[in-house]
């Protein structure tokens, strides 16, 4: 197995190449305005740091979020791309999972990513493995005292840290594509069938045809 691995659901546009085994390599810039930007030549770098060829890949997996809409698009878009090129299985696996695998918590815990609008989308966790709800998008306040006390990570958390009072901040803030690709490689060995890789964004994007919007155009 040679998984390739990428997230641009959330700020943090990251890649990995994993072998079954272990990380090869592993790339990861915070920047929400340049994912289509920084992908790619993302993905060149952790090839180039492993000493693999592209052409080597047996299997994709990409973050299907939730995340806003034009960011989570890159990753998705460039997975499936590579998959045909490369005639190799494209599988999915949800942001938020790769965030808590990361974390390495084995108590019931909580993970939070910032969803813009005063939102964050968040689900929670039994331990670094096991989800116990699907992904929501909410206000902080409207979930605080679901939260309120209970140990939890990511950006989303830090940033309503008055909410989610049991902020663990040894915790990775940010997503992991080599976490990501470590959770499918494990999955994956275990004969688990991963999903395909659709987006979850739980709500409409935040460009919006006018109202009012009419044709000029003739007819």
């Amino acid at each position: 197995m040679l998984l390739l691995a990428l997230d641009t659901a959330t700020p943090a546009v990251t890649v990995a190449l994993h072998d079954g085994t272990r990380v090869l390599a592993e790339s990861r810039q915070v920047d929400a305005r340049r994912h289509g930007e920084l992908l790619l030549p993302a993905v060149d770098r952790v090839l180039a740091e492993a000493g693999q060829k592209l052409d080597a890949v047996s299997d994709i997996v990409v973050g299907v979020g939730p995340g806003p809409y034009t960011g989570l698009r890159v990753g998705l878009v460039t997975a499936a791309t590579f998959g045909a090129a490369l005639g190799v299985p494209v599988h999915g696996l949800c942001s938020l999972d790769g965030l808590a695998y990361a974390s390495g918590l084995t108590e019931p815990f909580v993970v939070a990513t910032d969803a813009r609008r005063k939102e964050v989308y968040w689900a929670r966790y039994a331990d670094a493995r096991t989800p116990l709800t699907e992904p929501a998008v909410d206000r902080p306040a409207d979930i605080a005292d679901q939260v309120a006390g209970v140990p939890a990570v990511g950006a989303g958390a830090v940033l309503y840290d008055t909410v989610f009072t049991g902020l663990r901040r040894e915790a990775p803030e940010h997503q992991s594509a080599g976490a990501l690709a470590a959770l499918a490689a494990e999955r994956l060995a275990a004969g688990e069938e991963l999903p395909p890789p659709r987006p979850l964004y739980l709500r409409r994007p935040d460009a919006q045809v006018p109202a009012n919007y009419k044709v000029v155009t003739p007819r």
